[in-house]
């Protein structure tokens, strides 16, 4: 489906033709609304953002990066 150019009116339309999207090779997306409820004002320390391991992409790192999961020391 081409959204290009649709309005997006609701969450319901944003989520349908996100679940619309595939690609020549295949790839299907599926998409659904999360109403579930969150806390506000949670907060990531320095010392927990500095344990993530980050690998920033080439094309904009600062939004699209790969997290890898941190190395458990051997006691």
């Amino acid at each position: 489906m081409q959204w290009k150019g649709k309005p997006l009116t609701s969450y319901d339309v944003v989520v349908k033709l996100i679940g619309a999207t595939k690609t020549r090779t295949g790839l299907k997306v599926k998409a659904k609304i999360d109403s579930r409820a969150y806390p506000l004002g949670v907060y990531v320390s320095e010392e927990e953002m500095s344990m993530l391991q980050l690998a920033p992409h080439k094309f904009h790192g600062e939004w699209n990066y790969t997290i890898s999961p941190i190395k458990k020391r051997k006691l």
